[in-house]
């Protein structure tokens, strides 16, 4: 039996037909061919990489202050120490994601149609959701936490909280919403018009065609940047801890400030790396997959 007859033997017991298909000697060379460059390139990869990763660990390792360096911020003892109330501290971090991200989409969702819609009655509404998106997004995080954080208690208004985590978070909604709605008003304006013009004519008012037709179509084509919004909100919401809110930040602050060992912030970054990663991951599987559909057609 030769080399071709195996191929197709085995591809007929794969997928169980016998359709007298035999490669011709050129393919089955071909296909050999581009094993043999996958694996090379593969052991070429995978050499680099370990090359790479040598020199710089010897680079790093034999450098002057490395043994000074390594007690600051990797010492094990002071690791061991951080981790479980950096943990503790990483609860309030995911629930600032949760109510924080939730509130975003919706404010977002909100901006982004206010700024869409048609008519000149409704120019003052796009005016003001011009204007909040403009000042906020050009507004640095860090300067409106603060501003939120410390002058919204400043003014002494009656029923109005002066809890950091509130707070913090409120500033994060402003910020991030204003970001979250141009992406939602791109995804709508990437709608041809003739979707809404459709609608129309069928019945549905301009309200009905902008439920029903365009904001599926918009939310689906948008969830990629949208899930990369979200990656960069979880980061931010350590921020909340300069007003004081002990998260998994200030949780590594306060146990940084009693030795003056930096190795609690790394503990606090890594943990937030690992939660990052995976969102990250997720964001570029959704993103291939997306895009794989609307190549053959199954996305509009």
């Amino acid at each position: 039996m030769t080399y071709g007859d195996g191929v197709v033997k085995a591809r007929t017991a794969r997928e169980g037909t016998d359709d007298g298909y035999v490669p011709s000697p050129r393919r089955i060379e071909r296909e050999r061919f581009k094993r043999a460059r996958a694996r090379r390139a593969t052991a070429v990869a995978a050499l680099s990489t370990l090359v790479t990763g040598a020199v710089l660990f010897l680079v790093v390792t034999r450098s002057p202050g490395w043994p000074r360096t390594r007690e600051t911020f990797f010492s094990l003892e002071y690791a061991r120490m951080a981790l479980p109330k950096v943990l503790d501290g990483l609860l309030l971090n995911l629930r600032l994601l949760v109510v924080c991200g939730a509130a975003v989409l919706v404010l977002g969702l909100l901006l982004a149609v206010a700024r869409t819609l048609r008519g000149p009655v409704f120019f003052p509404l796009r005016a003001l959701a011009a204007a909040y998106t403009d000042f906020f997004r050009g507004l640095p995080l860090i300067i409106c936490l603060l501003m939120v954080v410390f002058g919204v208690p400043a003014l002494r208004l009656q029923g109005v909280t002066t809890d950091p985590v509130l707070l913090g978070g409120s500033a994060l909604v402003l910020t991030y919403s204003a970001y979250v709605a141009e992406v939602f008003r791109a995804g709508i304006e990437s709608v041809h018009p003739s979707q809404r013009a459709a609608a129309r004519s069928l019945g549905l008012s301009g309200g009905q065609a902008l439920r029903f037709v365009v904001l599926p179509q918009a939310v689906r084509r948008v969830v990629p940047p949208l899930l990369n919004d979200l990656v960069s909100l979880q980061k931010d919401t350590g921020l909340v801890s300069i007003a004081g809110a002990v998260d998994a930040v200030y949780a590594a602050q306060i146990i940084a400030g009693k030795d003056f060992n930096f190795t609690p912030y790394v503990v606090a970054g890594l943990v937030f790396v690992a939660l990052t990663i995976p969102m990250t991951r997720c964001t570029d599987w959704i993103t291939a997959r997306m895009d794989r559909r609307r190549a053959q057609g199954g996305l509009v």
